[in-house]
């Protein structure tokens, strides 16, 4: 085991500690005020559900160059992959909208 073996495992463990951090230093702060998570729930429920509608309308197909090594692609793993890229551009598409909304809004005010 060399230096870059040892520094790489150091930094999975620093992304596990702060993504762990990350998470739990929220919850623990929200406690104090138990409507804060109700916002936070509604936010991953919507997600999830919106999620579902995405993967639910993609496609399984996978071409036969992807099904060998190095990719070994399966129907429901394409269809995954089609769902998160699908939920990806619905968000973003959403958060463009809001940007612009948000600057014509500060502009007529």
């Amino acid at each position: 085991m060399d230096t870059y073996d040892i520094l790489l495992y150091g930094s999975y463990l620093l992304i596990a500690v702060g993504a762990f951090v990350a998470i739990v230093m929220p919850l623990i702060k929200s406690l104090d005020n138990p409507k804060s998570l109700l916002k936070t729930v509604v936010g991953i429920v919507g997600i999830a559900v919106l999620f579902f509608i995405a993967y639910s309308i993609s496609s399984n197909e996978v071409l036969p160059k992807f099904e060998a090594d190095p990719f070994n692609l399966t129907p429901g793993s394409s269809q995954l992959v089609g769902g998160m890229l699908i939920t990806t551009y619905i968000l973003a598409i959403v958060a463009l909208v809001g940007i612009v909304f948000t600057e014509l809004n500060k502009a007529i005010k």
